[in-house]
């Protein structure tokens, strides 16, 4: 039938053409853009994980450039660090010099001196001075600020890192459970004949040995014990071992200790040439905390076995509990590592070492840096650490006869300067702080080597493969879509055609009336 007020044909034909318009548009604007998705509508979900995508791939990136910063930031600290080390060698060098004394004058030594002086005030100037586009970094403005450090406990503190996200302080619970000792040897004083108490009996020849070395000395029958501790003691910065009266009493013994805490030092005691002519002497080991008592009581504390015979004792580490965990103990040093939450090394005061179950608490308040290494802003994807200060009232820091000295004290006027001949104090303060500077320099540099570097690599792999993911969902494939463009290009032409013809057909009517 032949109808003109609906022309179905070419409404279907516009229907189409429409259509074929449309998707004829989006292939051109997904050639163009190189987009798969360039709206909403395109894909609503392919959107919303491109996006997620997007946003951890800028936040990777960023991280990449993080770490690199922060690698130069260790660098630059890394090089004024090879310079101290360096300063404190010629200091080392100039004070062995002057410990030559035989054979150095007066007017050497003053020059020396004067190097020091200058050496030292270059370090703390390098200190002060030492630094990454305005930021200070090695001060002490990166190091952790610590407040209620109990100096009769704990001597001195270093904390490397710990994480105070979230939290304004960290309160640090340190409690003793095993206590440092000395390797020490006991010689009974109880001998009333042939020549009486708390005296050589007969002449022997003694090997006396500890961490630093051995020296031999021969004691002559008769001698009282205080004269065989005299005598043992003007070695001991030879041998590393002291000796004293137990008690206070000749009659009660004689103690043999090492100087030094821990299970490095050893206190050995030997008999030379065999028991003839010294077959009293006989040392025994005494067990961590022991005590001898009154002289009256040795016979049967030999009887009882609670005198073991020995002639060789090791010192003990302190062991501690910080915060719930055990600490790694090292003479008098705790240490503990944890970089997730907190890394410290803590000098303890020897009587508070000394003590089971000593406890003491302080707090970390700030400080310290923070590297953001990861696209995420949590505690897992950060590295915490401290630049502690080098200057010279800060390096050094070493027990010299109970209180702690540091590297100023070397300097002119200083407690441990050439002029006080205390060379072996200064010797040990100036190796201390090397140790830390070479400490500090490869914490840098494991820092730089096994956290930086291996973060920048793993997070451009993570890179690589989040934009693979990223390309799959969102670019466009334009083989693909050129093949859907040449075929909406025909779809429009053949439904323009197809509308055209449509049109056309209802003029037929008009022949209709001519007739």
């Amino acid at each position: 039938m032949s109808r003109i007020n609906s022309n179905v044909p070419a409404l279907i034909a516009r229907a189409n053409l429409g259509r074929a318009e449309q998707d004829l548009g989006l292939r051109l604007e997904r050639l163009s853009t190189g987009l798969r998705i360039n709206r909403g509508k395109d894909d609503p979900a392919g959107i919303i994980v491109s996006n997620r995508l997007g946003n951890e791939i800028n936040g990777l990136q960023q991280a990449i450039k993080n770490s690199e910063r922060a690698s130069s930031v260790i660098s630059t600290a890394e090089a004024s660090l090879a310079e101290v080390n360096d300063l404190l060698n010629s200091i080392k060098a100039l004070v062995v010099e002057a410990a030559n004394t035989g054979a150095t004058s007066n007017e050497e030594r003053a020059a020396n001196q004067l190097q020091i002086d200058s050496a030292i005030e270059s370090i703390t100037r390098i200190s002060n001075s030492a630094s990454f586009g305005g930021l200070k970094l090695l001060n002490g403005s990166l190091d952790y600020v610590v407040s209620g450090l109990d100096p009769s406990a704990i001597a001195k503190a270093s904390i490397p890192s710990v994480n105070l996200t979230g939290k304004s302080s960290l309160q640090v619970d340190v409690q003793t459970v095993a206590s440092a000792q000395t390797g020490r040897l006991y010689l009974r004083g109880d001998y009333a004949t042939p020549l009486g108490n708390g005296v050589i009996q007969s002449s022997v020849t003694l090997e006396i040995a500890g961490p630093k070395g051995v020296q031999v000395i021969e004691i002559l029958s008769g001698q009282p014990f205080a004269a065989v501790v005299a005598g043992i003691n003007q070695f001991k910065d030879v041998t590393g071992i002291s000796a004293s009266l137990n008690n206070g009493n000749a009659a009660s013994g004689v103690v043999f200790s090492s100087i030094g805490y821990g299970s490095q030092e050893f206190v050995s005691v030997k008999r030379l040439g065999g028991p003839s002519g010294g077959g009293f002497f006989q040392t025994y080991r005494l067990a961590d905390g022991q005590s001898v008592p009154a002289a009256a009581a040795i016979p049967a504390l030999v009887t009882a076995g609670t005198l073991i015979p020995a002639n060789r004792d090791e010192g003990r580490d302190v062991f501690a509990i910080v915060n719930g965990a055990l600490g790694t103990g090292r003479g008098l040093n705790i240490s503990l590592t944890n970089s997730n939450t907190l890394s410290l090394d803590l000098l303890l005061d020897a009587t508070f070492a000394t003590t089971n179950g000593s406890n003491t608490t302080f707090n970390i308040t700030g400080g310290g840096a923070l590297y953001q290494l990861g696209g995420d802003i949590n505690s897992s994807q950060q590295v915490f650490l401290s630049l502690p200060s080098i200057a010279a009232s800060r390096l050094g820091g070493t027990l010299v006869n109970g209180a702690l000295a540091f590297l100023d004290s070397v300097r002119s006027g200083g407690d441990n300067d050439l002029n006080s001949r205390n060379f072996a104090d200064a010797s040990r303060i100036i190796q201390s702080s090397i140790d830390e500077i070479s400490v500090l320099r490869g914490r840098l540099g494991a820092l730089e080597r096994n956290t930086l570097e291996t973060n920048q690599r793993a997070v451009s792999t993570a890179i690589e493969n989040l934009s693979a993911s990223q390309s799959v969902i969102r670019d466009a494939d334009f083989a693909f879509e050129t093949s859907a463009l040449s075929r909406s290009q025909i779809l429009s032409s053949a439904a323009t055609s197809a509308l055209q013809l449509a049109n056309q057909q209802s003029q037929n009517v008009l022949s209709l009336l001519r007739q």
